[in-house]
Parts: structure tokens; C-alpha cells; sequence
């Protein structure tokens, strides 16, 4: 039995163009950037090569760009430059965000006595625009916004036009954690000026343990890590070159093909969300994540109508992977913080999967992971 994979927003399967481009600098390209010889050369060529291509992607200049180990190290890259370089003394967030911020949050409210706020939001996971004005008003204090681009265990879009004309009225600095929606949604940083965005290339077909921070112009950088002078002084050690080229190529082609890309997941989805309601009209919808407008095309989170602790590992024995929560929190028990926020205590009762997407999912995936469901429920 073919084992079927649909916990794409944990980690995707890397692209068999990725690992070929990954497995040639290994084997050439493997002096260190910061060698002043030739060996160091080629590599510092391939590395800032790679940046300028990443950066075009998001009409920004290649400066603006920090390579990381991953989207948590550059979240808290942001979040800790934002209060202890960049003078902000409030952080307004929510309680549905990814753990890499809320709990560098709560870390900088305790180390650093700064203000935290949560902006409130309803039933199905949308910010509260007239809470956060609210809040955004309350305070002259220098205030930075931190809400995810995409909803990594629900789905939901943000809207970052609205958010950031909100922090552009009250001088206040945007980050959005936007590792869920890089290499799926096209993100221009001129018509939708966010301050802070990061990236984690094993979200879009590429490698894991590389990722990338977007800091805008005219901010300086306080490293976390100290030792060495890579990153232009924003972060020590030396550059993980053959992942970074790999990042770079796995972005390359996820925008070159995202159109096609998300038309095939969007006729998926609809067809898996058909599948789901034949089996039972009392099987719900965590979020918006059934919402093709509002929602990524790549998240479906379904809330079955009993509980059924042993779901996710039924399916696991079935060959089927899917997740219960965030990545972050698969195997264990302490259940999805996004979920407890949004549902009342009957619908928190009930066995809720995250099924994710991606483009070497296929219909017949879909099928198999029905007639499952069937069996199992």
C-alpha cells in the first residue's frame, strides 16, 4: 500500500529539481563564503546570487534579505530586534498565532517588561479590525503588530491591506509571519508595505533547516548570534550555501508555476470538501479553512461530529498522514491553542484533522483517504 501524504503544511516532499540543483553544490560549490579564495568566491557568488533572485520576488532589494536557519529563527530575529534595537515597548498579537511568536512574546513581556496585547477574534478566527484600531489608539508607546499572513492550523488569509494601512495611520511597525503563505500567494512588499515578513523553504518543496527574514530598509539589524560577521553582521555562522541555493530554486519554481498550481489544489479541495459533506451533512469546517476566497487552497481543517481519540492514529496505521494540530504539536497531547481559542467547549470536544495540500497530491489520494474516513467513522 502506497503511503499517502496530506500534511503539506507541516513540511512538503522537496522538489526532484531542488535536490538535483542541492546534490551538484555539494559536490562543487563547497568552499566557505567568507574565503577569500576562489573556492570562497564561487560560493559567495552563489549565495548572493540567490538573494538578489529571492528578493525579486517580492519587489525588494537584496540587502533587505537575511538568510536563517528557518521561519522560527527569523520570527524571533524580528521580534527580538523590534524591542531591543528599534525602541517598541508594546506588542499587539493573538492569541491563534504561531507558537514561534507567542511564546518570543511572552519571553520579551517577562525579560523586557514590554506591553503585550492580544487583538480579539471571533468565532471562526478573524481579527477584530476595530479592536485592534481600539488598541492601536490606546497607547503613544512605539507598537509593533504581529498576525500571521495565513493561519497555519485554520487557513484563514489575513488581510494585510487593512492591518497595514492601520499601522501606517498609528506609526506602528507590521511583522507577519508569512511562512505559510510564501510560495503559494504572490506578496509584493511595495503595494503592501509590511515592515517585517520570513520564509521557511520546507513549506514550499524545498529544504528543511533554511529559511529567511525580511527586514525593510533603513533597519538595523542586532544578530542573535554572535562570532563571526556573515549576513552583513545580522547573523553569525557560516551560510548553509547548498540549502539556500535550494531555497531559491524551490521558490523559483513554486512562482513560476503558481497559477497552475493553484487551480489543480483549489478543484482538489472543493472535491475533498464535496467527499467529506456526502458522508455526513453533520461534519463542519474549523475556521474559514472551507472558504476558498478567504483561505489557503493548500488547508482544510475538518471537524468530525464525535470524538474519536484514536482517528489520527487509525489513519497514520492506514498509511494516511495527517495532523490534529499544528506541526509543531503533533504527538502530543496538549491539542491545538488555535483551536481552544475559537470553538466553544461542545465543538473543542469533537476530533477536528488538519488535512494540507499540495501539488503532488492527487484525486485518487482523495478517494482512498475517504473510503477511510468511511470505515473509521
Amino acid at each position: 500500500m502506497k503511503a499517502i501524504y496530506l500534511d503539506n503544511a507541516a513540511t512538503t516532499q522537496i522538489d526532484e529539481e531542488v535536490v538535483s540543483l542541492m546534490l551538484t553544490s555539494m559536490q562543487e560549490n563547497y568552499g566557505n563564503p567568507s574565503s577569500t579564495h576562489q573556492f570562497g568566491r564561487k560560493a559567495k557568488t552563489a549565495v548572493e546570487t540567490a538573494r538578489k533572485n529571492i528578493a525579486k520576488h517580492f519587489n525588494v532589494s537584496a540587502s533587505e534579505i537575511v538568510f536563517t536557519a528557518g521561519g522560527t529563527e527569523a520570527d524571533n530575529l524580528i521580534l527580538n530586534n523590534a524591542v531591543l534595537n528599534l525602541g517598541v515597548k508594546r506588542i499587539i498579537t493573538s492569541k491563534i498565532e504561531h507558537h514561534a511568536v507567542l511564546h518570543t512574546c511572552e519571553f520579551l513581556q517577562k525579560s523586557q517588561n514590554i506591553s503585550l496585547d492580544f487583538v480579539k477574534v471571533d468565532e471562526f478566527g478573524n481579527v477584530n479590525l476595530d479592536h485592534l484600531e481600539e488598541l492601536l489608539s490606546a497607547s503613544d508607546d512605539k507598537t509593533l503588530v504581529s498576525l500571521m499572513h495565513i493561519n497555519n492550523e485554520i487557513g484563514n488569509i489575513l488581510n494585510v491591506d487593512a492591518i497595514s494601512a492601520l499601522c501606517k495611520k498609528y506609526d506602528a511597525l507590521f511583522h507577519s509571519d508569512t511562512v505559510q503563505a510564501i510560495g503559494h500567494f504572490k506578496i509584493d512588499l511595495k503595494e503592501t508595505p509590511i515592515d517585517f515578513i520570513v520564509a521557511s523553504a520546507h513549506k514550499f518543496h524545498g529544504p528543511k533547516g533554511v529559511g529567511f527574514a525580511y527586514f525593510k530598509k533603513g533597519f538595523g539589524i542586532l544578530p542573535m548570534f554572535f562570532g563571526g560577521d556573515q549576513e552583513r553582521g545580522a547573523r553569525s555562522s557560516t551560510e548553509n550555501v547548498h540549502s539556500i541555493l535550494g531555497m531559491e530554486k524551490a521558490l523559483s519554481i513554486a512562482m513560476n508555476q503558481l497559477e497552475k498550481d493553484r487551480n489543480y489544489l483549489e478543484s482538489l479541495k472543493l472535491y475533498f470538501i464535496a467527499e467529506l459533506k456526502s458522508i455526513s451533512d453533520k461534519i463542519e469546517f474549523n475556521g474559514l479553512s472551507s472558504n476558498l476566497d478567504k483561505s489557503s487552497y493548500t488547508i482544510l481543517n475538518v471537524r468530525f461530529p464525535v470524538m474519536n481519540a484514536m482517528l489520527l492514529f487509525s489513519l497514520d496505521m492506514a498509511g494516511i498522514a495527517v495532523s490534529g494540530g499544528s506541526a509543531c504539536q503533533s504527538g502530543s497531547n496538549k491539542g491545538s491553542h488555535v483551536l481552544a481559542e475559537i470553538l466553544n467547549d461542545t465543538n473543542a470536544d469533537k476530533t477536528s484533522v488538519r488535512f494540507s495540500f499540495s501539488k503532488f497530491t492527487t484525486k485518487k489520494e482523495i478517494d482512498i483517504t475517504i473510503a477511510k474516513l468511511i470505515e473509521l467513522l
